[in-house]
């Protein structure tokens, strides 16, 4: 079964971040590159979503996938779907990102 995969207002935030983070550092060329092949792997959840590590300390469902070393995928699988929920970069906390939720 396919699903689709789609990106939440947040992660596109950091996709257009790290996009300016690393043309800013590097060209713009590259930075596009490194996009594309980011957003590459992200679409690749619509064969396989289960994959990742699970990471229900910080919310139900969440999972997480490493790409190149330095780019963590933050999601979550539904029925038929694939939320992309952040992007992290380089040294980014996933506990920042989603901070835990009070059990009040």
């Amino acid at each position: 079964m396919s699903h689709s995969v789609v990106f939440t207002p947040e992660a596109r935030d950091d996709l257009f971040g790290l996009y300016d983070y690393i043309a800013g550092r590097g060209s713009p060329k590259r930075a596009l590159g490194h996009i594309h092949r980011i957003e590459k792997s992200c679409m690749s959840l619509q064969t396989f979503p289960e994959r990742g590590t699970l990471r229900e300390d910080l919310r139900h469902g969440l999972r997480m996938m490493g790409f190149e070393g330095r780019v963590s995928t933050a999601f979550q699988v539904g029925s038929g779907s694939v939320a992309i929920l952040r992007i992290l970069y380089g040294g980014r906390s996933i506990e920042l990102a989603f901070p835990q939720e009070s059990s009040s």
